[in-house]
Order: C-alpha cells, then structure tokens, then sequence
C-alpha cells in the first residue's frame, strides 16, 4: 500500500499543486458484488468467470461475501447505499433465496437509501419466469440482460448459449416479472458483421422497449480465446458507418447518449454506472472485485480482491489481494479518466469534491486540451467535444504531459 504523504508541491499538467486537502463531504456509496461462474466461458470475455461445475456453491459464497463486506465496513460507517449491482459471470445463476440471504445480510450491516437501485445481470439462457419473479420480490428492481446479437450465426461465433428467440423472450419475461427498468447489453463490429446486420439487432432490440441500452463495439482483448484466435472483424470504413447509423437510431427512438456506449430513455441512466464515472465510491466483495472508498482526511484508497473462486473461498486465505492509495499525481488523470467518458462530464466543482485537489491544478492541461478542440471551453464543467469522445486517449494525455 502507497500513501502519499508528501507535502511538497508536485508538478502534473505542467503546473504546481498545493497538497491535497481534507475532503468536505463524501461521495455516495456504491456496493458491487462479483458472482464469477457462468455456464460457458465466452471467446471475447477477459472478465473475472469461471465455467460452473454442475452445483454451485451457493451458501458458502454468500458466507464469504457478507465476511468479505464485514472486513469494509470500518471504512463505512455511517454510510448508507445507494446502488448495488450484481455482476459477473452469470449472478442469475444463483437462486433467489440465495440472493435473499444476501441483500438481506448487507442490509443489516449497512443502511440502504429508500430510493436504492439494486441490479442484477442475467443471460437469456438463465431466464428462468418463476426465478425473476422471485428475484424481483426480494427488492432487485433492475437487470441488465446479456443478448449481444438476436442472430444465430453471430451468436455461434461469439460462443453465447442462448439463441435469438430465447433473447426476446427474455425481455418479455422481464417486463412481466416485474421489472420496468431493464438494460440490453448489445454488441456491434462483430466477425464478419455488415452495417445491415448490426442495425437489425438495433432495431430488434429497440423494439422490446428496454429503459437502458449498453450498445459497444467488441474488442479483443489479451487473455481471451479471441486474442489468440482472431476472427475476421469489419473493416474501419464499416465500423464508422455502423457507429454514426446506429446513434441515429437511437437518437430517433429516444435513447440519449450518456457515456461512451451507455444510451437511456429520459430519466433512466444507471445510477450505480453513473456514480463509478462521477468519481463515487463503490465497495467490491467477491472474487476478484475491485472497490474506491475516499476517506475524511482525504486519502482514496483502489483495493482488489483475490481472483480465483477457490483461492476466495478457501478460509486460510485473505479476501483482499492488495490495495493502494492514490497519490496526488494519480488523483486527476484517475478522476478524469472516468468523468470525461460521460457526453456531458461533470461539473468543474466535483473535482475538488472528490479528489481534494484544487481545480487550478488541471488549468495547464486544461488549456492545452481546450485549445487543440479536445475539450468544451466551460468554466463550470469539464466535459469532451464530440472530438474529444471520438479521441479520448489523446485528450486524456493532455493531463499527463
């Protein structure tokens, strides 16, 4: 662990800054929970799951979660939730009562807001009505649910179990389970993928009328079948054509653009996203979960979680796998990092909220990022030009140079 306790001015930006101060108030407080099986690993995913063996370990997981958390709260007292989002791997894996036991073991040691968004991710192939109903009763009042193409060829060659039919069907299952805010996770520049293909699942998708779209090109990325494998992907010419066509549609249909690949109906962003982007704080239990808790005196400290589901629930090991406190030259270009992602940023005073740095201190790079047209010329905001989105590794160097 690294704590920065130097109070000497540093240069970041090409500009001194004062030491960091004490933070006036604390950000909201966000609890994600890693789930890590699935039924099959997929050839793009470089997430933290693991193939499931035919009997999940329910109990003792949720026994290693809520002693996981309990080794967090010192860090939180006071605090109450206001987002909690079950990620993975597969979280519907897991039963509802499972589940009940859970949320109910992190109620009774942290508070929750009244109005708390509680997310679960789910795949169509473990849409299961009678489970959703019951997922829905224990207070999940949101999912997230994995559908990435509704053909089958592409289905096929991204690895997915469920098919296009089962991807509908989960939707409508969803909606009469209950659940009236629900994303679709959606995919685009898959192996060999036309702008007419990638625009029918759009439109497919737009027409079950989901609250929240997640609509990202894949990437492959190191570590993953993919990368060593590589498929044949579109062309650049198409993958532009595909972008700009796809954001039309959905400007159409109502779906604001918010972050680089999140779009929503008005009033219907993902509250716990939006806190991760907005610099909030978030707790992480489970295996290989990562968590950023910000402290009184200023310090903000990035911990991770041992990876391996057998290491984690293995009692002669530690939950935690390392942490670290960030240092004030680490502070803007990690604030930034996250802030700048969204279309409209955030307002220039949530920087000094949030890191205890002064806002002069990004005033060189600043400059530089607004006069090569990177960034919005607004005092009271920092926020992208549409440039800056489409170059955002480049207006993010700015605050390094």
């Amino acid at each position: 662990m690294t704590h920065d306790s130097s109070a000497s001015p540093l240069i970041f930006g090409g500009a001194a800054q004062s030491p960091r101060a004490a933070l006036p108030t604390l950000p909201p407080l966000a609890l994600y929970i890693h789930i890590p099986w699935c039924v099959r690993k997929c050839p793009y995913c470089d997430f933290n799951s693991h193939t499931a063996s035919p009997v999940l370990p329910e109990e003792e997981y949720v026994d290693a979660l809520l002693a996981d958390l309990d080794q967090d709260l010192h860090a939180v007292y006071g605090r109450e939730l206001s987002s909690i989002f079950f990620g993975g791997g597969t979280p519907s894996l897991f039963s509802a009562e499972a589940l009940g036991r859970l949320l109910k073991g992190v109620e009774q040691r942290i508070p929750f807001a009244s109005d708390i968004e509680i997310t679960l991710e789910a795949n169509p192939g473990t849409f299961e009505q009678e489970k959703f109903v019951a997922y829905r009763a224990l207070g999940i009042n949101r999912l997230s649910i994995g559908i990435q193409s509704f053909q089958e060829e592409k289905l096929k060659a991204l690895g997915r179990i469920h098919n296009g039919d089962e991807a509908v069907r989960a939707a409508g299952m969803a909606r009469q389970a209950g659940f009236d805010n629900f994303n679709l996770d959606l995919m685009h520049g898959l192996p060999d993928q036309s702008l007419d293909d990638a625009l029918s699942d759009l439109r497919q998708a737009i027409a079950l009328k989901p609250t929240h779209l997640s609509w990202y090109q894949l990437t492959l990325e190191p570590n993953t079948v993919f990368w060593n494998q590589p498929p044949t992907l579109p062309e650049d010419d198409t993958l532009w054509d595909i972008q700009e066509a796809g954001q039309a549609l959905l400007a159409e249909h109502g779906y604001a653009q918010y972050e680089v690949s999140a779009y929503a109906q008005p009033g219907r962003p993902a509250r716990h996203n939006l806190n991760y982007w907005s610099f909030g704080d978030f707790i992480g239990i489970g295996a290989g979960a990562h968590g950023k808790l910000s402290h009184p005196d200023g310090r903000i400290v990035r911990t991770w979680k041992t990876r391996l589901p057998k290491d984690y629930l293995n009692p002669a090991k530690s939950f935690k796998a390392g942490e670290k406190a960030l240092t004030n030259d680490e502070l803007p270009f990690d604030f930034l990092m996250n802030a700048l992602r969204l279309t409209e940023g955030v307002e220039s005073r949530l920087y000094p909220e949030r890191t205890g740095l002064p806002l002069e201190s990004l005033a060189e790079g600043r400059r530089e990022a607004e006069q090569s047209g990177l960034l919005q010329v607004e005092p009271s905001r920092l926020a992208a030009t549409e440039r800056g989105q489409l170059f955002l590794n480049d207006l993010l160097q700015t605050f390094l140079s």
